[in-house]
């Protein structure tokens, strides 16, 4: 099924730097939101329940599970993760642009619910580099980074599965990178269909279906 809607998923190691730079992009265009995702976490520094994450116990996030709650779900460093499919569907059938940030487990799978869905992965300039943002954000003890630089080799293996790859050397460009995408994207020809299909009509634009 399309939706009215665009979907964006952005993927990338711990310490790329996925989280400024969606926070940056939602700051700067007022018609993408984010979607909150569930997590067994805890907060970290100032986050707050039902703003950055809906936080949950384990056992009421398995209970989410068995019920199908949600498009996707993994266990990522030990924490669960899981996206409501019901809420995603209401947004973009009214139409709303909505980001997700995710692991690329949880994006593979938006992908197979969601075809449309834009898959964005986030990629450090170097392994120092990203050790370097990892210890300097203050939040994890030492053998946490070490966990994560581990995991971060597996995740960066899958980057060949998305739609387009930043890379996060430079902050402005690489913002300037993700807006473009977003921008790109609503001006597709499926996506201007979908959203100005009275201009379409009004054109006599017959709709082919080898570009539906």
């Amino acid at each position: 099924m399309e939706y009215p809607g665009n979907l964006f998923v952005v993927s990338a190691p711990s310490g790329a730097g996925k989280s400024s730079l969606v926070k940056a992009l939602l700051e700067l265009d007022s018609q993408v939101f984010r979607s909150i995702s569930h997590t067994t976490r805890s907060p970290r520094g100032q986050e707050k329940h039902g703003r950055e994450y809906y936080f949950a116990s384990r056992d009421d996030f398995e209970r989410m599970i068995g019920s199908h709650s949600f498009v996707e779900w993994a266990n990522v460093h030990g924490n669960l993760y899981g996206t409501s499919k019901k809420a995603i569907e209401e947004r973009l059938a009214k139409g709303t642009d909505i980001v997700l940030e995710i692991d690329y487990q949880g994006a593979l799978q938006i992908k197979q619910s969601f075809p449309h869905a834009v898959l964005i992965f986030i990629l450090p300039p170097s392994w120092e580099e990203l050790r370097s943002r990892l210890e300097n954000r203050g939040e994890d003890a030492s053998d946490v980074i070490e966990k994560r630089l581990k995991n971060a080799r597996d995740e960066m293996a899958q980057v060949h599965k998305f739609d387009f790859v930043i890379i996060n050397e430079l902050f402005e460009r690489a913002l300037f990178d993700l807006k473009a995408v977003v921008h790109s994207q609503r001006l597709r020809y499926s996506a201007q269909k979908r959203v100005r299909s009275e201009i379409f009509s009004s054109l006599d634009i017959p709709v082919t279906l080898e570009n539906s």
